[in-house]
């Protein structure tokens, strides 16, 4: 649940779906099967180490041309398996300059 009390729904992929996870400055870049996801968060098996990768943040990139990502970061890792949670922008807060240009 979350802390609205709504249910959150999870997809859960029975063969997984090939997707890649990035780093914020493109340094690195690992494939991976998706195995759920919600709104939220997701979990992940990663192919290959993640010894040494910075978690904090990075990309989930969810097609092969990039043009569908989240921003993730790391919550639990246990072997080859990951859950992440996304990262939400700032969403309905003005930036000072929007006011000046409507003239408030």
């Amino acid at each position: 649940m979350t802390d609205e009390g709504k249910v959150v729904e999870r997809v859960t992929f029975s063969r997984g779906f090939d997707v890649c996870i990035m780093a914020i400055d493109g340094t690195w870049r690992r494939d991976c099967l998706l195995n759920a996801i919600s709104d939220t968060d997701a979990s992940l098996t990663v192919e290959g180490s993640i010894q040494g990768l910075n978690l904090k943040e990075f990309f989930l990139l969810l097609s092969s041309t990039g043009l569908a990502y989240r921003r993730c970061e790391l919550v639990r890792v246990n072997g080859t398996e990951m859950d992440i949670c996304f990262i939400r922008g700032r969403l309905g807060k003005k930036r000072a300059g929007d006011a000046d240009r409507l003239g408030a």
